[in-house]
């Protein structure tokens, strides 16, 4: 009964949050096969694995933008398109230094031991997968808490 109590508690609790991680979680999504093809194609074609991973972070961060302000959180409020772009952009600058210490960690000091880690299948997926995962759960929170502002709480008049 104690156990069924706390959670119920913690599914109330963080019920609020049901939405917006599924519409995130669909801006993401869509933002990642957008990101996964770029990346791919850019890999496959001979760029070296850093200069993909920005490109191809670059573009489709600029399409979850426009997901996530008009969609994911368009009941918060509106704190000006340049301030919101430009803290979006620089939690997501952020998020893919988060992906590209991942991706240098498999292909420079993995691959240093087992020369798998440094092929482009390796590098596409410890940069697409791993990485990208580690970032997501940031930027959701950065962007929550930084970009797109909750409502102002109504004032308690007495």
């Amino acid at each position: 009964m104690v156990a069924m109590t706390f959670t119920s508690r913690l599914l109330q609790r963080f019920q609020h949050l049901k939405y917006e991680l599924g519409k995130f979680g669909i801006v993401g999504g869509l933002a990642f096969i957008l990101d996964a093809a770029i990346n791919s194609t850019l890999l496959f074609n001979g760029m070296n694995e850093n200069k993909a991973k920005i490109i191809a972070a670059v573009v489709s961060a600029s399409a979850a933008f426009i997901g996530n302000r008009f969609w994911t959180w368009r009941d918060r409020e509106r704190s000006g398109l340049a301030r919101e772009y430009l803290l979006y952009f620089f939690f997501n600058a952020a998020g893919l230094g988060i992906t590209l210490i991942v991706l240098n960690f498999s292909h420079s000091v993995l691959g240093s031991v087992w020369p798998v880690f440094t092929t482009n299948m390796a590098d596409f997926l410890s940069g697409q997968l791993v990485g990208t995962a580690f970032a997501t759960v940031f930027r959701f929170w950065a962007y929550r808490r930084f970009v797109f502002l909750a409502p102002a709480a109504a004032e308690v008049t007495r």
